[in-house]
């Protein structure tokens, strides 16, 4: 995610001040969602999915695990996360599966030093974020980091690796051969689409005000900046009608956006970032009538921190959910080159259990035959798409790209009138709003 320390020093504190009086209303962004009203009718809805959710048991052959990606530790230059800590976060969050993606560095080598094996029940894979990329190689990259996208793509490829186009909103060149598949949401996609909050996050005086709903709803003021990926999944949609391309979420996690105030001297106190770097120094006057601090408070005292993305917040906001065999990396391995997964935004509602597969149901079959996300089949016309959830949710169901079928419920059951790439969609509601909730891979449904 963008640091604060680049938004922080591109404006003047006076012109901050200026922006915390201006509150001019913009639907959907961010910071009107940030609001006490809207907070506590997200949390009441999170709490009435988390009564209503029926288990629901799996029928096809594998198990559902839950996996991020794109997560950083200390390994990279913009964190400061130890291992111990990430991974008890992912607990939390319902996390069996981490790919880190560190961006590379001269100090370490991401693939020989990167987090690697289960570490208390977690499977940690090492990979770099790299070439706009997320890239999983079976080796060091060292000697080929001056290679161009489509290089290391070919290079990690053939040696049984996984690459993930990442950052579509920042990029021309988005079809690469090979890819294993693209980021179809990513958290700093979202916050960028956020200006106000961009600008409000600019100013450490909003953010002071504003701590006390953070602390109070953590995980519903992250999940504030959440839209529908349109323009990802657009993109998405077209390369699928080239060549397959599993989808995942990329979290962007870094835990290193927030702020920290310390005193700097007897007028003075200093603003940092969740890494300790400094923004500024203020007088302490401007603080004071926001902040209480102690009179016996010195130099290097911190009277004020704020986290807004602590790992446990931004890796239960999405998730890639994998049908695999077993917990081992060849289980996950085979899972991301078939395809088989689904992004849930399990901030809302845990989206575990959700089961999506076509069924071969002509007549005379003693057995209809179930293709899970990811497959490649025939068309004919005994083909259904078959699902369900443990929510009732709006299923929606896409071909090539447009919305072919809508239904409501827990199960969906539909025939399938024709040959083409299918994906389907899941949402609940919130504060009165669509939601979107789950995203699955395609189905490639050949003439």
């Amino acid at each position: 995610m963008t640091s604060i320390i680049r938004l922080a020093k591109r404006a003047a504190i006076g012109t901050l001040v200026c922006l915390l009086a201006s509150s001019a209303t913009h639907a959907q962004d961010a910071v009107d969602r940030i609001r006490p009203k809207y907070l506590e009718e997200t949390r009441r809805a999170i709490e009435r999915y988390a009564a209503e959710r029926k288990e629901v048991t799996r029928s096809g052959p594998y198990r559902e695990v839950r996996a991020n990606l794109h997560v950083h530790s200390e390994l990279s230059h913009d964190s400061r996360g130890k291992i111990d800590d990430i991974v008890a976060a992912a607990k939390k969050a319902g996390t069996e599966v981490l790919l880190f993606t560190e961006h590379p560095s001269q100090e370490k080598d991401f693939f020989l030093d990167g987090h690697n094996g289960l570490h208390e029940g977690v499977l940690l894979i090492p990979g770099a974020e790299m070439k706009g990329m997320l890239v999983y190689p079976t080796m060091s990259l060292r000697p080929y980091e001056a290679a161009d996208s489509q290089e290391i793509t070919q290079l990690v490829r053939n040696r049984g690796g996984h690459v993930f186009l990442s950052h579509l909103e920042e990029r021309m060149d988005w079809e690469i051969a090979g890819l294993s598949g693209i980021e179809i949401y990513n958290t700093h996609a979202d916050f960028k689409k956020q200006k106000k909050l961009v600008e409000s996050m600019k100013n450490p005086l909003w953010i002071i005000k504003t701590t006390e709903l953070i602390k109070k709803y953590p995980q519903e003021v992250f999940s504030a900046l959440q839209t529908y990926p349109e323009d990802y999944l657009q993109r998405w949609d077209q390369l699928c009608q080239k060549f397959p391309h599993a989808g995942v979420a990329a979290n962007d996690a870094h835990q290193n956006v927030g702020i920290r105030i310390k005193i700097a001297s007897d007028t003075e106190v200093s603003i940092e970032d969740p890494n300790e770097d400094q923004l500024l120094k203020v007088n302490r006057l401007l603080v004071a009538p926001l902040l209480s601090i102690p009179n016996d408070a010195k130099p290097g005292d911190l009277i004020f921190s704020m986290q807004l993305d602590p790992y446990e917040v931004s890796l239960r906001h999405a998730g890639t959910h994998l049908l695999v065999e077993d917990l081992t990396k060849d289980a996950v391995w085979d899972a991301l080159e078939q395809g088989r997964t689904f992004v849930g935004f399990d901030w809302l509602a845990d989206s575990k259990g959700v089961e999506i597969a076509i069924r071969d149901s002509r007549e005379g079959t003693s057995e209809p035959k179930q293709y899970e996300i990811g497959s490649h089949l025939p068309f004919h016309s005994g083909l259904r798409l078959v699902g369900k959830s443990p929510l009732s949710a709006r299923w929606k169901i896409i071909r090539n790209g447009e919305n072919v079928a809508e239904l409501e419920g827990d199960t969906v059951d539909v025939k399938l009138e024709a040959a083409g790439v299918y994906r389907v969609e899941l949402w609940l509601q919130a504060n009165s709003e669509p939601r979107i909730w789950v995203m699955t891979s395609p189905f490639y449904v050949q003439p």
